[in-house]
């Protein structure tokens, strides 16, 4: 829910456990140098939640954490546009978070998609932790302590971005209910009928209680069929189902955005657990040798062997790199044997380093002079903090905690 008034502000981060590489340019930083110039942005070091899978690798995260943020830098996102910051340098995150665990029910954390994926991608790591199990509840903290509008994500990501709308409404609903808000909505129920008024106090206990998101549809339904209630009743009851009252948390709203599949140099998605990937700052001898090796159409065993483009890992790089032009060309080489898979290739070695070399170029002056680094994020922590502080602030007053 966007609050009438409320500055549009984008919140996103990435967690520090390595250098970062061409899946995450183009799968998450081109759509933050875009969205840097459209909105207040924040962009964070996630080195909390690095924690909860990394927490046996504690000496590697500084250098984690530099390295990336020199990459975000010479990916191009403008300090001058975008607040970068660190998330442990902000302890308003992990108060909020304790305050939003208090009343998260266990069953909503537990239905999180990627708790079992995780566990099982995973199943090295002793994951059955309480850190790990609740991260989803600092990931909510995460965004609502900047009251971000809008959280960038891909489709898979989603379910998070639900969870932390739901707390935020939970939390409103609890602490942020109006004077008589109340007996205004019990007195609305009773106007129900018994039965109805049963059936709805027991649905709405389900989903307060413990989250049952079958039990919210039924309870809406059933206020949907009402005949018997006045407009205001029902708002009212939608909202004591929903969590009525005063906004202090607004609720986020995701926003999806296009990461295209960017293969690895052994055809898998690009990632550091496949041990497949090119770096955003690697040297350029190092990218094109590991293109020139990189597979392509296994049938195609000889250069007078026509190929297939659709399922060579090489074209999916193309896809991205590429124009239509050079896209045709390579359709009809490959298939006609008329190009071999080395003279495919050249043209995704120029472009990617290409691409690099600016990259190295933005990444000279803070790789000689680390102190710039650290004062952009100074800089970043210092604004970041104050907008925490602000939220946090009133959610200590509806809370109960601002006594001392």
């Amino acid at each position: 829910m966007i609050v009438p008034g409320q500055a549009q502000r984008v919140l996103s981060g990435m967690r520090p456990t390595g250098r970062l590489h061409l899946g995450h340019y183009h799968g998450v930083l081109k759509n933050w140098i875009e969205l840097q110039h459209e909105y207040d942005s924040f962009f964070f070091v996630a080195d909390w939640h690095a924690l909860t899978t990394h927490y046996d690798q504690p000496g590697e995260m500084s250098e984690h954490v530099w390295d990336m943020v020199i990459d975000w830098l010479a990916a191009g996102i403008d300090p001058g546009r975008a607040s970068l910051f660190i998330q442990s340098r902000v302890p308003e995150h992990a108060e909020l978070s304790l305050l939003l665990s208090m009343i998260t029910p266990l069953g909503w954390l537990e239905r999180v998609p990627s708790y079992k994926d995780q566990q099982e991608k995973l199943k090295e790591k002793d994951l059955a932790t309480h850190g790990f199990l609740g991260y989803p509840v600092l990931q909510s903290a995460d965004i609502l302590i900047y009251r971000a509008s809008l959280v960038p994500v891909g489709e898979d990501q989603v379910p998070h971005v639900e969870l932390t709308r739901e707390i935020a409404r939970r939390f409103n609903y609890l602490f942020g209910r109006d004077t008589g808000f109340l007996e205004k909505a019990e007195a609305a129920v009773k106007k129900m009928g018994k039965k109805a008024g049963r059936l709805f106090s027991g649905l709405r206990q389900a989903y307060v209680e413990r989250g049952e998101q079958a039990a919210l549809d039924k309870a809406q339904a059933l206020l949907e069929a009402q005949r018997n209630l006045t407009i205001g009743d029902k708002e009212r009851l939608y909202g004591y189902l929903e969590g009525g009252g005063r906004v202090i948390l607004p609720e986020p709203e995701a926003l999806l955005t296009d990461a295209p599949k960017v293969p690895g140099l052994d055809g898998n998605k690009m990632s550091k657990s496949y041990n497949n990937t090119i770096a955003l700052r690697d040297d350029p001898v190092q990218v094109e040798k590991n293109l020139r090796a990189m597979p392509t159409d296994p049938a195609r065993k000889r250069r007078t062997d026509p190929g297939e483009p659709s399922i060579c890992p090489v074209f999916d790089l193309h896809k991205v790199y590429s124009g239509d032009d050079v896209r045709s060309w390579v359709e009809q080489g490959c298939r006609t044997a008329g190009i071999g898979c080395l003279d495919c290739k050249q043209p995704l070695i120029e472009s990617i380093i290409k691409e690099q070399l600016q990259m190295h170029e933005r990444a000279k002056p803070y790789i000689e002079d680390t102190t710039l680094v650290r004062n952009i994020i100074a800089d970043g922590c210092e604004r970041a903090r104050s907008v925490a502080e602000d939220t946090m602030a009133e959610v200590r007053h509806y809370v109960g905690t601002d006594y001392y």
